[in-house]
């Protein structure tokens, strides 16, 4: 699905066999890294005219358009705030995430204002009318979007646009309020996770600060789930159905992925590679693992590895809640010592 300037916002899949394996094939063979400052669009091919260079930039680093193509489960892109300045205002179907790289601002969603600083994470209700504002005259605000906008797409929840009069109000009865069809109690739920409401905690995963999740039932996204990891040594070795995204907010490291194929005999089982392929990352860059992948994070830095995770809700909503746990995270014996001897985050 594309606009009128060539967009992509929902990719389709088609085979001329039964099979989609060439698919697969083809998606695998694409490079799990995107390096910092890749920019995959820059927001001028029909992004909803949302930034004014003078205010604010947009520019993406993972969307469905993307070629070579690697996912529309999670899409990322940055805002930047100049100074003083906002973006555009408005509105879509779809839920947005904002995680806050720099900076402190507000946003205004359907007339009502929230306050955000660095390290909050922020988000954009479904069927919400919304502006960004830095709140700073000199430094600028830097946000990392992450969303799961095809999701909403593919269902047809399509409906979006700029603030603008109503075209055609003799055809159609008075306003009504969206909000009658949303899940009761939605609206009491959180916008603004601040991070002094995070915790970290020690994993069979390693050690996480769990931002969204299905557990946090007082955070109102229901489509990413994010966390927080920092990395000593090695992070678990563990096998999901979700594909994964990991934003390296600092350190150094490695991505170690077994790739899984399907055996369709009298049962449906699973056949994971015995050679692992191997993705090394730096700050700044974004690692992708592709759906029904063993993985597993490794830090090769001096320094501990520091990376946001996010996964789309969907996976365990359609029944893939489970992680196989095929190693335990591992820590060096100084870090550990030192965590367990150190006050609380």
């Amino acid at each position: 699905m594309a606009d009128e300037e060539g967009r992509v916002f929902l990719r389709g899949i088609s085979s001329e066999t039964y099979g989609l394996s060439e698919f697969r094939r083809r998606q695998r063979a694409a490079p799990r890294v995107r390096r910092a400052g890749t920019v995959t669009d820059d927001a001028t091919v029909g992004h909803s005219g949302d930034s004014d260079d003078r205010l604010s930039r947009t520019w993406w680093m993972l969307g469905p358009g993307d070629e070579p193509f690697l996912t529309q489960t999670l899409q990322l892109h940055f805002v930047e705030l100049k100074p003083g300045g906002s973006n555009h205002g408005h509105g879509h179907q779809n839920e947005a995430t904002f995680y806050i790289l720099e900076g402190t601002g507000y946003e205004i969603h359907d007339g009502k204002r929230y306050d955000w600083a660095k390290d909050d994470f922020v988000i954009v209700h479904t069927d919400s009318v919304h502006r960004h504002y830095n709140a700073s005259k000199t430094e600028r605000a830097l946000a990392l979007v992450i969303k799961a906008k095809a999701t909403w797409m593919a269902l047809g929840m399509i409906q979006q646009g700029r603030g603008k009069p109503f075209d055609d109000g003799a055809s159609y009865e008075p306003a009504r309020d969206w909000s009658q069809l949303w899940t009761p109690g939605a609206t009491d739920k959180k916008k603004v996770v601040k991070k002094s409401e995070t915790k970290w905690e020690n994993t069979r995963d390693g050690f996480v600060r769990v931002i969204s999740s299905p557990e946090r039932t007082d955070v109102r996204t229901n489509s990413v789930d994010l966390y927080e990891q920092e990395i000593a040594s090695k992070s678990a070795r563990h096998w999901h159905m979700a594909d994964e995204v990991a934003y390296v907010l600092s350190g150094s490291g490695e991505s170690v992925q077994w790739d899984v194929e399907a055996e369709i005999g009298d049962r449906y089982q699973a056949r994971i590679a015995k050679e692992p392929t191997r993705w090394k990352f730096g700050a700044g860059d974004l690692v992708y693992v592709p759906q029904n992948t063993v993985h597993q994070l490794v830090n090769t830095g001096h320094e501990a590895l520091h990376v946001l995770v996010g996964q789309n809700r969907l996976f365990k909503l359609l029944g893939y809640d489970s992680v196989v746990y095929l190693e335990e995270a591992r820590e060096s014996e100084r870090e550990a010592m030192a965590r367990s001897s150190a006050p609380s985050r």
